[in-house]
């Protein structure tokens, strides 16, 4: 289902095999992150900062995720990985500087 999702958060994914990755996402996001640690998909999933400002780089990254990837249901069979274009990865990356996370 396509939402309009405002990202609010940045969380640390750790993936069935032990490598992490950060992502900029949302409280319903991280539920679904949450079922798919339940469901065995990936390993860990933990909100590093709540609140996050909405940054001009926030407000870019959402615009992109809102326009490239969908809700999924509670039903879903599989975690979807946000994929970034280069432009994309500079974005998140200027978002972790301005949390101090990266």
């Amino acid at each position: 289902m396509k939402n309009e999702e405002t990202l609010t958060l940045i969380e640390e994914i750790t993936r069935n095999d032990g490598t992490r990755y950060y992502e900029i996402s949302n409280v319903v996001q991280n539920g679904r992150a949450e079922l798919a640690v339940q469901r065995g998909m990936i390993k860990e999933v933990r909100i590093l900062q709540l609140n996050i400002p909405r940054s001009s780089s926030v407000i870019e990254y959402e615009k992109y995720v809102n326009e490239n990837f969908e809700m999924p249901s509670e039903d879903f069979t599989h975690f979807e990985e946000w994929s970034k274009t280069p432009h994309m990865q500079k974005v998140v990356k200027q978002v972790l500087r301005e949390n101090h996370i990266a």
